[in-house]
Formats: structure tokens, sequence, C-alpha cells
């Protein structure tokens, strides 16, 4: 998901407790069949097929997340009835889940599938409304444990499993879901079923459906991927233009990190919570996304999400704690975008900008926040920005080459898999030949940043420049490099300073006396600081 800071006011009031770091380690998911009815009206009908396997020998009990209709509410799930081998199985339904009392004892790695019919209106992580043009959509948004509104699931990204959705609903609308298209059947009753589904594993906040009023483009098809744009009809021309930017981003993501993961690319027109959401092989873009210009925003709001196809989708976090492996590799992707396209500089601008956001918005943990309780709240320059940073600084440590020879071999790890910080930095410290524990540790499991005030005055005889360098946080000093710029008459040079105490003395040879010296002339830390001269 691409969001700017002031936009997380709009969703404070969407409420989500993390009650647990990873999920139920008795039951795997190995595949969900979703079948959906949809009538338009705000009600739908579910039947889940549920493929799983016994981690445990003998358990008593499978639990899914699935939020109960209370009584009195209008809103939630009804469970009609459970099934196993057409015999009913016994079941009880509350506190946002669903108990389902096994039958028989079972041995562990046994392979059981299991039925849930239901029936409900969704508070939330299905989004029954209409666009801005009156049209009643439906649209998949899950994020980050959203789907229990309308699913029986493990909602959780360290629970993967390939899915398959079929959707029946009205004929006038089109369908957009996870994977290849398996079949579109016109039924007797007006109505059509249309059956899409995934062959790899995915995490549940990115399992979706999307059903309205399409225009469709099949624009055309990369290294046998089929690219696509959904938007409603009435911003047909303006849609299929702004849309057709995603081919060059899937190009520069594919050279970089490795192939693309899944069936399709499909960008889709949304009405939903969310300014953006990466979900697999079809990504949702608000309804206003469009705009028939091809702004720089639309572009690197296309190429946020692309990037997420690779990380946070296909190598995704294992706890919610390390989302920043989602949202910081997305965002630092969209620089990498940047640069390649428009260049070192124009990238650099866009650095310095959330290294700005970064300071205005004072966030007080650490980027790898464990006591964060309320998911909402690791949406933030922390997970965005403060994680794209570490990339950047992250590269400049390693160097390009093994920097991208990481990020290579870190997806090809846990593509389809899930992972945790420390995963990616075994591998950056493979790759490297570096030991990473003060890096990592700095960065990312330590509040704030440096904050420098820096000093200098030039020795005309012997020709030195003098520069002392005082770290202001509070805490221990953190341990960087840091370039300092010298512009004198024989032009401009730039010297790399290692700094690792709170107040440090350099000498710097310079043949006259400087004109300017400036800090981080290459934007490559993460600090706030001023130098001025004694």
């Amino acid at each position: 998901m691409k969001r700017k800071i002031a936009f997380l006011l709009l969703i404070i009031g969407c409420y989500f407790v993390y009650s647990q770091p990873f999920p139920d380690p008795k039951v795997d998911v190995l595949h969900y069949d979703f079948t959906l009815f949809l009538n338009d009206t705000d009600e739908i009908k579910g039947e889940a097929e549920i493929t799983l396997t016994f981690r445990e020998a003998n358990i008593p009990t499978i639990i899914l997340d699935l939020i109960e209709q209370k009584p009195g509410a209008q809103k939630g799930m009804k469970v009609i009835e459970v099934m196993h081998e057409g015999k009913e199985m016994r079941f009880s339904h509350h506190h946002e889940k669903l108990f389902i009392e096994m039958s028989e004892l079972v041995a562990a790695g046994t392979k059981w599938d299991i039925k849930v019919f239901y029936s409900g209106i969704p508070a939330d992580g299905l989004i029954i409304s209409k666009n801005m043009y009156g049209r009643r959509t439906y649209f998949g948004d899950n994020w980050p444990n959203r789907a229990r509104h309308w699913l029986p699931v493990i909602d959780h990204p360290a629970d993967k499993a390939t899915v398959s959705f079929t959707v029946v609903a009205p004929a006038k609308y089109q369908v957009i879901a996870n994977g290849e298209l398996d079949e579109e059947i016109s039924l007797f009753n007006g109505n059509e079923s249309t059956r899409w589904e995934s062959k790899v594993p995915l995490p549940t906040k990115v399992m979706v459906i999307g059903v309205a009023e399409f225009a469709v483009d099949h624009l055309t098809e990369y290294k046998g991927i089929p690219i696509s744009s959904w938007v409603y009809p009435q911003n047909k021309d303006q849609g299929f233009y702004d849309y057709e930017m995603a081919l060059k981003v899937l190009e520069f993501m594919e050279d970089y990190i490795a192939p693309y993961p899944y069936a399709k690319l499909a960008n889709v027109q949304s009405t939903t919570r969310y300014g953006g959401m990466e979900n697999a092989s079809n990504i949702f873009y608000s309804e206003t996304s469009i705009t028939g210009k091809r702004t720089f925003d639309t572009e690197t709001l296309l190429a946020h999400e692309i990037a997420h196809q690779w990380f946070g989708n296909s190598a995704s976090e294992a706890s919610w704690y390390h989302v920043w492996l989602s949202e910081g590799f997305a965002t630092y992707f969209t620089h990498l975008y940047v640069e390649a396209i428009y260049g070192k500089e124009r990238m650099q601008v866009e650095l310095a900008n959330d290294r700005r956001l970064i300071f205005y918005s004072a966030l007080s943990g650490p980027v790898v926040d464990t006591e964060v309780n309320e998911l909402t709240d690791l949406l933030n320059a922390n997970s965005y920005q403060k994680g794209s940073w570490i990339l950047h600084m992250l590269r400049k440590e390693v160097g390009d080459e093994n920097f991208q020879k990481g990020i290579k071999t870190y997806y090809e790890k846990y593509k389809f898999s899930n992972a945790l910080t420390k995963d990616f930095q075994e591998v950056m410290e493979d790759v490297s030949g570096k030991k990473m524990d003060t890096f990592f540790q700095q960065w990312l499991f330590r509040p704030g940043h440096p904050k420098v005030l820096a000093n200098w005055e030039y020795d005309a005889g012997r020709k030195k420049l003098a520069i002392e360098i005082v770290q202001q946080q509070d805490g221990d000093p953190f341990v960087f490099p840091l370039e300092i710029g010298i512009k004198n008459n024989s032009g401009f040079s730039v010297h790399p300073l290692s700094v690792s105490k709170q107040k440090q003395s350099f000498e710097i040879d310079a043949d006259s006396a400087p004109v300017e010296v400036r800090l981080d002339p290459n934007v490559w830390l993460l600090f706030e600081g001023s130098i001025q001269k004694k």
C-alpha cells in the first residue's frame, strides 16, 4: 500500500486488534476454494472448501478466523453448516473465531477437507458500496486481518495457501480475482459464474475479488504475463492511458529482482478503503487515481504496488511487526524505479522528501516495534519511509552490486514463503561478507536517528580542513559513514568519514579555503544535521 502520513488520519477509525505474532500452529491450510453468491444486495452467501493438514496429532478443535453476527446486529457472518466427507461437524462461533470440533482423532500430517456454509452482511473486508458513478461494487479489502469479515480463514500472513474464487453474480458485472481465469459460465437465471484460481500460495491479506461494471483493456503480454486494465466505463479512455505505464514498471522490477511471480498483472480501479492495495496479481487502486494525464504520482503509485508483488505478496513478512519488509521494500523499489527512469538527482529529491517526513513524524518507537497492539499503528513513516531509507543506506554500505545480489538472493530464498528481519540480515551478510549486527540493530530495533551538529575551520598554512562532529540525539552514539562535500577553487569533492563517537574530530586535505562545506551531499544518510564555520 502507498500512503502519505496525512492519509493515516482517515483510517484511525478502523480498529484492528493484534492478538498474536503467529497463527495457531496446530493446522496448516493448503488451499481455499471459495464460492460466493452476490445478488445486488449487501448480503452474501458463501461456501468455503478448505484443505488443511494437521501439524499435531489428535487435536480436538480446528480454529478459523471468522467474525460472527452478534445478537441484535445486522452485520457479520452466520455459519449454517460445517461438513467433512458428507457428514456434519459440530461447531461454535464466537469471539471472532469458528471452532470446529473434530469428529475423530487423526495423526500429524493427515490431510483433511472441510466445507463451511455461511451467509451474512460483511461489516468490513468485502467493501460493498457504490462507486463515484452510483454503481454498485464489491471489492475485497483485507489488509491487515480483515479477510475474517467475509471469509473463514487463518487470517495471518504466515499461513499461506493457494486459493480459488468462484463468484456467481448478475451478468452485468465483470469479476476479477487472484490467479488465472479458469471458466466463465452463463447461467439460466441471468447470472454468470466466474472462477479464478491462484496456483501459488498467497497470504490472506491479498486474497480478494473485485466485482463491478468494468471496461477491460487486455493491454499486452510481457514474457507470457498478460497485463490488463480494469476501469469503470466512464473512465475508460483516461484509465487505459494511465495504467499503460504498468508495462515499463514491470520491466524494471523483473530485471532488478526476479521473474514476475504470478499468472497475470491486472490494474484495477476500485472503491475500497485505501488509496492502493497490492492484492496478488490484481492490484486495486482508488477510484480517483485515474487522471488521464500520466502524472508522476500515478506512475509512482503503480511502481509501489507492483513492487509489492515480489515483496509483501510473494516474499511476505512472517509477523506484522516486520511489515517494513513489505512497505519499506515497496517504497524503496519505487525510488529505484525513479532513479532508473528519471535519474539519480530525481531519486535524491524523493529521498530527501521522505527524510523530512520521517523527522516531521517524530515517531518514538523503532521500525520493528514489538510493543504495537493496534495494526493501524504500523502504518507510519517507520514502516514506509524509514524502512526505505534503511535499504538505501544498506545499499551504500555493501555497494550496488552486492545490494542487488542480496535482494535477488533474499527473494529467491523466501518467494512464496515468509521471512523475518533476521532472515534478510543473514542473506545480506552472506552476500557482502560483512557482519551487520550494528547496522540492523541501530536502524531497525532502536528508535530515532542521528542528530548531528558540525563545525569546521580551515588552516591555510597546513592546507587542512578541520571538522568536529557532535551527535546530539539521546542515548548511545550511532555508527555511520558520513560524506562531507567541499567546494573550493579546485571544484567540488566528496570525502567519507566514519563516525562512531558522540564527539569526533577529523582533518581533510584541502588546497584552498572552502567556499562551501556540506553534510551528506549525495543523500546517503538518514540524519538531521547542520554545519557551520567556527
